[in-house]
């Protein structure tokens, strides 16, 4: 066994390797280790190999499924080895004592995954392969689950933007690949072959050219190759659904890198997981199929004026008709996961109740359709997707006819076929119930002949039918004459057999077995009629999502009162009221309110330069701004009372950073990483949002790279942008730049109380407030009252030598904020100090006041 063992782990490559042993998947030696740490099983042993204890564990293979996802969860790949023959096959095969055969029949790795158990039902799983070819990259990406499969082409300096938007949870590259994807798993370059994948897309849809699929580049191609090719290894020559591929093209959708997408929190918070993100704020989707929608447009939001307005139009249509709204959701809301039920039929890992799904999912379409096609007048939109949502009569009424009104997840032990749909299985049921009757009537028949009560004709996978005595009772069944033979003596039991027994349970097993096949005839009658059907119910699943989003979107903004935004080809941005979703959720389930705030942005004002304290709301204004484009161009409503926006074709965001050890970047590091990839790719069609650029390094150094950053943002890149800032300095900016203009958000001090407004007022800021700040966080007292000591040190500096910082070294941005917020009030303070009252005349008094005054 080890020998089989060892020969099957030679060809997981890597993997570990789930060893079928009975009921049982067995892991063993460094597998082992790793399994029974990751699942927190028992790790034992058994045997020795080469002198030592073979380390053992092992999960039952009814429950696998849950171990699993969490092996995959913790980033192992797994092999699964299934016995290929029965014991008696292996028995007939080579003797008594031989092995049962046993085989390699499926790769489990986190891109290839359709169970369920396996899946998060509301996020897509994505696949990706990726190649270069003549200087470009080919990526050939893939939701296994569903089917759908998109090829697109770019430039390798903007692949991470492409990798970031498709969030795949697996890569596959070419063994001598060049590009940085250290996570991904490798093939033979050979697998990324053009040609080939140009040949393979015909073979699996059938057609003499891939020309009324799209236009594929070499590099697309060679990227579907390897994919296909990876697909095939996995799934041990068996191919997952896979529908036929589309073209992604460059320019069709919004480019953000993958720090803009962390920093906004578009589908995952910073923490991780859904709560806190943009997605989670907005999702009012009934599917899960909807739900993955919804997450797909929010990651490519488009830039096709027309592609936008067809989305809002639906929505909007929705919006204006609550009754409609709600028609179409509860509908949906019964209907199933069509798209993935039909991913784990086409890919032979299907069940009855995936052909219940259908059943149910087609019909509740045909709901969906009916309500759609009796309004009068519906958006181009809809009509497009209504024909979509029918056609599938046919198969509905075989399915319904075939299966039974819950069909289980199981196939082995039959039961899903509907009464009246086969006369002969009905017969073969009748016979084996016919049988069960009989033997009730035998046990009866045996506890008068016997004059035993207490018998019982019992049933077990192992004996079958038997006879079942207590012991007491069992010496009048030892009778050589009684007609009953001893098999089993337990404690406080006795089993028999009997010949009318052993007749009847004959006769049961083959009605039974005769049914079971029958049975799995129809299913893979069933089977292979929506595998027939697979696009055109991929689809209808297809459809039925677009329409819980737009229903969903339109529920959302009229849950928010919510607007719809208005998109044209210029390069103006003027958002009226604008709200942040997150934030404002956030504080409405506290019971607060979210001061709206606008912005206003155009070719002779594109630049604002926002200055405030901390914790006055700069880093919320500016991503709720960068998030209102991102709704409006995913085919949504906004957050605000007003909102007319010019196609944004790339979205950066540097707000936050943080160190990246494993690269070994610092902080400012990444800021500077992620600043130059803004300034070397942003446009005039651009939006760009600025947080405390330069913060990282010391004040010199950090304010002369935030003026130089303005500069170019505003001078060379032309680029929409909103740059917060803590350096009062650069609004001197505003001399030189005529189209930059200075914003704040406001706050007061009140008795002592630091008032934060969250105000957007135009003007520059008049103050930090850096200490203020700091109390209302909590800093002690005695540290407050040391820095004001360290703040009046820095203010004479500056007064004696007019330098920004005199006197100390390298003083923390934070520090020179401080400094820059409190000298006016010492100014005032240090100049009333020095006045002597008695010696004024009353001319002087009044003018001194008026000197004051203007100070002030």
């Amino acid at each position: 066994m080890m020998a089989q063992y060892l020969a099957l782990k030679q060809q997981a490559e890597g993997c570990l390797l789930f060893y079928r042993m009975g009921d049982f998947f067995e892991l063993f030696f460094e597998d082992a280790k790793i399994a029974a740490s990751v699942l927190d099983i028992a790790l034992t042993s058994r045997g020795e190999h080469g002198g030592a204890p073979i380390p053992m564990c092992g999960v039952p293979v009814h429950s696998a499924e849950g171990y699993l996802a969490r092996l995959i969860r913790a980033g192992c790949r797994v092999a699964i080895a299934e016995q290929t023959e029965t014991p008696e096959e292996a028995r007939k095969r080579a003797g008594s004592k031989a092995l049962v055969a046993r085989d390699i029949v499926r790769f489990v790795t986190a891109g290839t995954l359709t169970e369920d158990a396996l899946l998060e039902p509301r996020r897509a799983n994505v696949l990706a392969a990726v190649c270069t070819v003549r200087g470009s990259v080919g990526i050939a990406a893939c939701d296994i689950s569903t089917g759908r499969m998109e090829l697109e082409e770019c430039m390798p300096e903007v692949l991470p933007a492409a990798l970031a938007r498709l969030g795949a949870t697996e890569l596959v590259v070419a063994e001598d690949s060049a590009l940085d994807l250290p996570e991904a798993a490798e093939r033979p370059a050979r697998a990324f072959d053009s040609q080939r994948g140009a040949d393979r897309l015909m073979a699996l849809h059938g057609v003499a050219t891939l020309d009324g699929f799209g236009a594929f580049s070499r590099a697309m191609l060679a990227a579907a190759a390897g994919l296909i090719d990876y697909l095939e290894h996995v799934g041990r020559g068996n191919l997952p659904l896979l529908l036929p591929p589309v073209v992604r093209e460059a320019g069709a959708f919004m480019a953000m890198d993958e720090a803009t997408r962390a920093s906004l929190e578009i589908l995952s918070a910073s923490g991780g997981g859904r709560k806190g993100s943009l997605i989670e704020a907005i999702d009012r989707c009934v599917t899960s199929a909807g739900a993955r929608l919804l997450a797909e447009d929010l990651a490519a939001p488009l830039t096709d004026l027309g592609a936008i307005r067809a989305r809002l139009e639906l929505v909007s249509w929705l919006h204006d008709d609550p009754l409609l709204r709600g028609d179409l959701r509860a509908v949906l809301r019964a209907a199933p996961d069509v798209g993935r039920a039909l991913g784990r039929i086409v890919a032979g890992r299907g069940s009855p109740r995936d052909l219940g799904q259908l059943r149910d999912g087609l019909g509740e379409a045909q709901r969906v359709q009916a309500i759609l096609t009796a309004r009068v007048e519906r958006p181009a939109l809809a009509d497009s997707l209504i024909p979509a949502l029918g056609g599938h009569g046919a198969l509905i009424d075989l399915f319904a006819r075939a299966l039974v009104p819950a069909p289980p997840t199981e196939r082995a032990s039959g039961g899903f076929i509907a009464a009246g749909y086969d006369a002969a299985l009905d017969a073969l049921r009748d016979a084996a119930g016919n049988s069960r009757r009989a033997i009730a009537a035998l046990e009866a028949r045996y506890r008068e002949e016997t004059g035993t009560p207490s018998l019982k004709i019992r049933h077990n996978g192992v004996l079958g039918y038997f006879i079942e005595v207590p012991a007491r009772h069992a010496d009048r069944l030892m009778q050589p004459d009684s007609g009953f033979t001893h098999r089993q003596t337990m404690a406080g039991a006795v089993r028999f057999n009997a010949l009318a027994l052993h007749e009847e349970a004959s006769r049961i097993a083959e009605a039974g077995g005769h049914a079971l096949a029958a049975e799995e005839a129809h299913f893979e009658d069933l089977t292979a009629r929506a595998v027939a059907a697979r696009e055109a119910i991929a689809a209808t699943a297809a459809a039925l999502a677009r329409i819980d989003v737009a229903a969903g979107q339109a529920e959302r903004a009229a849950e928010g009162g919510w607007c719809l935004p208005h998109l044209s080809d210029d390069t103006a941005l003027s958002i009226r009221g604008g709200r942040h979703p997150v934030v404002e959720a956030a504080l409405a389930a506290r019971g607060e309110r979210f001061v709206a705030n606008d912005c206003a942005l155009s070719p002779r004002d594109r630049l604002w330069l926002i200055g405030g304290p901390n914790m006055g709301g700069k880093s919320t204004f500016l991503r709720q701004n960068a998030l209102i484009v991102i709704l409006a161009q995913a085919g949504g409503f906004v957050p605000a009372e007003a909102a007319e926006i010019g196609i944004v074709d790339r979205l950066f965001s540097r707000v936050g950073a943080a160190d990246n050890l494993a690269r070994g970047r610092s902080t400012f590091m990444v800021e500077m990483v992620e600043t130059a990839a803004i300034l070397a790719q942003a446009g005039e069609r651009s939006f760009v949002i600025l947080d405390e650029v330069g913060r990282g390094t010391s004040t010199y150094d950090g304010l002369a790279l935030a003026w130089a950053v303005a500069e170019a943002v505003h001078e060379v890149n032309r680029s929409r942008c909103l740059f917060a800032t803590h350096y009062h300095e650069l609004a001197r900016l505003a001399e030189t730049c005529e189209a930059l203009s200075l914003h704040h958000v406001r706050a007061r001090e009140w008795k002592g109380d630091l008032v934060l407004l969250h105000e957007l007022a135009e003007g520059p800021a008049d103050k930090s407030y850096g200490l203020a700040v700091a109390r209302l966080a909590g800093v002690p007292a005695p540290v407050v009252k040391r820095a004001k000591s360290v703040l009046d040190r820095l203010e004479k500096g500056r007064a004696a030598t007019g330098g920004l910082a005199a006197g100390l070294d390298d003083l923390p941005l934070f520090a020179a904020a401080i400094e820059a917020a409190e000298e006016k009030v010492d100014a005032l303070r240090e100049k009333l100090a020095s006045i002597d009252i008695d010696s004024l005349s009353p001319r002087a008094a009044l003018d001194l006041l008026y000197d004051l005054k203007r100070e002030l």
